[in-house]
């Protein structure tokens, strides 16, 4: 006989869609993944996309279904309004939003993200969900988090309570130079060459050493082959070594000397952890999938 679900945790992003069910204790059970991104969907078919995620899962009671990501956004599924930080995470629930499941057996509640007015405006919707994981397995923290990833996010958080946060665009830069700037000329090639580290290092150099220089210094990895002879890895490396150091550069002033969780692909923090290492930092890369399950799990205790 099969163990019974207590509910299902999903994590809707704008590419993927991953859910798990889980049992009374709070134990996974099993996981599913789905291309059915927010993206990638209208409005009237996210339910079907749900159904179609838990559609060999044997539901005999009407099961809760909590939901965090872009399925709250204004053009995913129904608006979850943002929370205005700074505010305490463990009451994501309370601002959570109940769509029409479609189905009698689910009960769906997606979590708010996070705004800021003040301070710099600014958004995270998946994000804080996160962070409230990293609260509950790490108990007690205060200091700087940092999110690596298409739009990465550096959060000040203390306990439960996210203070406030900024957000760098560096991976969409990144993708957006290399593939329509006039540096993709320089990255046709061979990118997997041992050159590729040698470039890191010299732009996560000069990322932290001049972080106001970086649209001068963007230009160096197109001179760099022209001049330099420099191969399609060096400056692909110098590339993301270049963006990532000027990251690190405009938050240094906040990190203090405990290490700095890293929350995101293993690959990405790997390359993050690296340039705070070179700022005299260290970095703690954090599973994420891990995180963001224990921050479902703290949001609907607290209901």
């Amino acid at each position: 006989m099969s163990e019974s679900i207590a509910w299902i945790a999903v994590d809707w992003g704008t590419s993927n869609l991953r859910g798990w069910t889980l049992n009374h204790a709070g134990n996974v059970l099993a996981s599913r993944n789905s291309p059915k991104g927010m993206g990638k969907l209208t409005r009237g078919e996210f339910p079907a996309a749900l159904a179609e995620l838990l559609a060999d899962i044997p539901l005999t009671d009407k099961t809760d279904v909590v939901v965090c990501g872009m399925a709250g956004a204004r053009q995913g599924w129904l608006e979850a309004p943002y929370l205005e930080a700074p505010t305490d995470l463990s009451g994501l629930i309370k601002g959570a939003v109940h769509p029409e499941s479609g189905s009698d057996r689910l009960t769906v509640s997606i979590l708010p993200g996070v705004c800021q007015k003040h301070g710099g405006e600014n958004v995270m919707r998946g994000e804080e969900t996160q962070l409230l994981g990293l609260a509950s397995t790490l108990p007690g923290y205060a200091g700087l988090v940092c999110m690596p990833g298409t739009h990465s996010k550096w959060a000040l958080l203390d306990g439960t309570t996210i203070k406030h946060f900024t957000t760098a665009m560096t991976g969409e830069m990144f993708e957006l130079l290399k593939t329509h700037s006039v540096l993709r000329h320089s990255l046709n090639g061979d990118l997997e060459t041992s050159a590729r580290d040698d470039g890191f290092a010299a732009g996560a150099a000069d990322g932290l050493d001049r972080p106001q220089d970086l649209l001068g210094q963007l230009f160096r990895v197109r001179a760099a082959s022209l001049v330099s002879g420099r191969e399609p890895a060096w400056c692909f490396g110098y590339l993301s070594g270049l963006l990532i150091g000027t990251e690190i550069a405009a938050n240094r002033d906040q990190i203090g000397g405990a290490p700095v969780p890293l929350i995101g692909s293993p690959a990405l923090c790997d390359l993050y952890a690296q340039v705070l290492q070179m700022a005299g930092a260290t970095g703690q890369p954090v599973d994420a999938t891990e995180v963001v399950l224990a921050g479902l799990k703290a949001a609907r205790n607290a209901a």
